[in-house]
């Protein structure tokens, strides 16, 4: 129950997390439109200036995706060289993508009258014809802004790898921290064998939460010393009771089974099984 209680937090935890770097995305990208259209807008104003224009407006900034539209109320003379400037100062005030791409369209049929591109590395920008003008007439400027691969892996979302592991992490150490669940207890007969509990019919050795599962030949065996505390038992008689029905005994079988049965009975020092050599086994029990 509480593996469950623990699983579904850290699941609420993340999911809560997600949303809100979801919402911290969303806020950033209209952050981002209104510092674009706001920076913009001083574009279009710089340009009616240089027309020596300071009465006519600057139409409303349109936003389609990832381009942005800037229509006058009147005709003007672009000069690429001022453009350039004005675009790159207003967009770094505005310290907005320096990747993107700007294009002078003709109002009356959306022709590309001049354009140039800015990139992130500047020697690959491409800015030609900078010294020739457009001539006085009905111009549209649209601006283009390339999506960053860097966008991904901004703040937000390194906040959010970041809290997403220490979630798991916590987790996980709570779960580790539990410690081993209470084992069930055993029903039918048992044996006290020290601080163990032995289940001869379900080959079951418990130590209070602790259960450790016996073999069959392994059970049999710490039955049989169990039943004569601190009595040396020899080695034919274990190997017949135990043997007698399987076939043919290999070799070292019993001392084997005797091994496995010491590392299992190892946490507990008030018992050992001991060797009585050339005679057979014992289970000292003190006290």
């Amino acid at each position: 129950m509480k593996k469950r209680i623990l699983y579904y937090s850290g699941l609420l935890v993340i999911m809560t997390l997600g949303v809100m770097v979801t919402m911290g995305f969303q806020e950033t990208e209209d952050t981002t439109s209104k510092l674009a259209k706001t920076a913009l807008r001083e574009v279009g104003h710089q340009l009616l200036l240089a027309n020596e224009d300071s009465t006519s407006l600057v139409l409303p900034v349109i936003k389609k995706e990832d381009s942005y539209r800037i229509s006058f109320q009147k005709t003007l003379a672009i000069q690429p060289d001022s453009l350039v400037a004005l675009v790159e100062r207003s967009l770094h005030k505005g310290a907005i993508s320096k990747d993107y791409l700007v294009e002078v369209l003709q109002c009356d049929d959306t022709e590309v009258a001049y354009s140039y591109a800015v990139l992130n590395e500047e020697e690959n920008n491409i800015i030609p014809c900078r010294g020739r003008g457009l001539p006085e007439d009905c111009y549209t400027l649209q601006i283009t802004f390339n999506k960053q691969k860097a966008s991904f892996f901004n703040k937000q979302t390194l906040v959010f790898i970041v809290l997403l592991i220490l979630t798991i992490l916590l987790v996980e150490f709570l779960r580790l921290k539990k410690g081993p669940e209470i084992v069930p207890a055993l029903n039918g007969e048992f044996t006290h064998v020290g601080s163990f509990r032995l289940y001869p019919e379900q080959n079951k050795l418990v130590k209070e939460a602790e259960e450790i599962s016996l073999s069959v030949k392994e059970c049999q065996l710490l039955t049989l010393l169990a039943a004569q505390p601190n009595a040396v038992i020899k080695r034919e008689e274990l190997t017949k009771k135990v043997w007698e029905d399987n076939g043919v005994v290999v070799g070292r079988s019993l001392d084997t089974y005797i091994s496995k049965l010491r590392k299992k009975l190892k946490d507990d020092e008030s018992i050992k099984i001991s060797n009585v050599h050339g005679v057979g086994y014992k289970l000292e029990v003190k006290g």
